[in-house]
């Protein structure tokens, strides 16, 4: 436990943190790479070149020092972030090193105000917020590899499908090379294929949402191609996935992971809105939802730029002819000719609040939604105005954990 002296401390640079948190934090990422290179076989490349991992690693450190004193109140935060850190093999040997460069980015980057006081109390609170992680980690790595099917660290599975659902989302079918048992795991999770790209002088590990419903001897996750756009690179795993990863080829994955899950105890309506390859965790919830849940209604909703890109479709809709509950819209931002010859989406442009209300029955009801940022935020903001409460509103980020306010 941290004494009084101490909290008081941390609490006083509350704002500081504010103000120079990302500084801080892409400061210690580059203090980290300098002295051990190893771990950039651990995180994600992109993430660090885009800002997405400092600014999530700031909001992480803000948090934790604006409840030093109840760190109960960020336990949620601890258990995603352990989630996946788990799948990413993130070790207890690794705190220390993460503590060291801390602190120094700390102390660079504030210079004089950074007292050997300040840098003590931090220190001091480094070690408590460390070893909160370790011990969820260490539950999770137990339960991973103590499961039925269960395993550590990363298992070898074998591409028996690769199925195109659109022109920018590919499915790949994996079941496991020693022909075992594989780990059940809860509809939303996913999780990590570490990968060796030959002329890559570092692994890439990437999460991929689970996108069927559990009970199957195979594990699918269905891939975004990620092109270059501008001034954002290529995705070097979902494009190598794509052009060289083919039926019979071995990939390593760790153990299903992730707290965005489907709450199953819950037997009200369940709204699931999606957009882009946001809608693979739905695709897990649906298929669930209909096996287990044969009387929940369901809404399925999805945002795509057109029909060529839409993946995944002909599934839902043979799901909703065969399962009078579910009822499933599309929204297409800019459909194609064939798509209105077709008459293939209910709503031309972008998801709006007045659209939702027309559609959706009743608003007493779990609200799960996933896709890029800015159609979260919309999701988000609209489900609140309606006056959704925060408890029935779930999302899950792609990536580091962002916020939608």
């Amino acid at each position: 436990m941290l004494n009084q002296k101490t909290i008081d401390i941390i609490k006083s640079t509350v704002p500081v943190l504010e103000v120079h948190g990302t500084a801080i934090t892409k400061r210690f990422y580059q203090r980290m790479f300098a002295n051990h290179p190893e771990l950039l076989n651990v995180f994600n490349h992109a993430n660090q070149k885009q800002g997405r991992q400092q600014t999530a690693l700031a909001n992480a450190v803000y948090a934790a020092a604006l409840h030093i004193d109840h760190l109960e109140n960020i336990l949620p935060v601890v258990k995603q972030i352990g989630h996946k850190h788990r799948s990413l093999g993130i070790k207890p040997e690794h705190y220390p090193i993460v503590g060291e460069n801390l602190l120094g980015a700390i102390k660079e980057v504030l210079g004089d105000a950074a007292t050997d006081e300040i840098i003590q109390a931090w220190a001091e609170a480094y070690g408590v917020i460390a070893d909160a992680f370790i011990s969820v980690e260490a539950e999770m790595y137990d339960k991973a590899e103590g499961q039925p099917g269960g395993w550590a660290d990363f298992r070898e599975f074998v591409v028996q499908r690769k199925v195109k659902e659109s022109d920018v989302i590919t499915s790949f079918y994996l079941v496991p090379k020693d022909g075992k048992e594989i780990a059940s795991y809860e509809p939303g999770q996913y999780i990590s294929v570490k990968m060796d790209i030959p002329g890559e002088e570092y692994t890439h590990i990437r999460q991929y949402s689970l996108s069927d419903a559990p009970g199957n001897p195979y594990y699918r996750i269905s891939v975004k191609r990620e092109d270059a756009i501008d001034d954002k690179p290529a995705g070097k795993v979902s494009v190598y996935l794509w052009e060289h990863v083919n039926e019979g080829d071995t990939l390593l994955l760790s153990a299903p992971a992730g707290d965005f899950t489907l709450d199953q105890q819950d037997d009200r309506p369940v709204v699931l809105i999606s957009g882009g390859v946001g809608l693979t965790p739905m695709m897990s919830m649906l298929k669930t939802l209909v096996k287990t849940a044969p009387n929940r209604p369901v809404t399925f909703i999805h945002a795509a730029r057109n029909g060529n890109v839409h993946a995944m479709r002909d599934s839902v809709e043979e799901l909703a002819a065969l399962h009078p509950q579910v009822k499933a819209f599309w929204c297409y931002e800019k459909p194609t000719e064939q798509d209105r010859a077709a008459q293939a989406f209910h709503k031309e442009g972008y998801i709006d609040l007045p659209w939702l209300q027309s559609i959706i029955a009743d608003k007493n009801a779990s609200f799960y939604f996933c896709g890029p940022v800015p159609f979260m935020k919309t999701i988000n903001r609209a489900l609140k105005e309606w006056g959704v409460p925060a408890q029935d509103i779930h999302f899950e980020f792609f990536g580091p954990a962002g916020t939608l306010e």
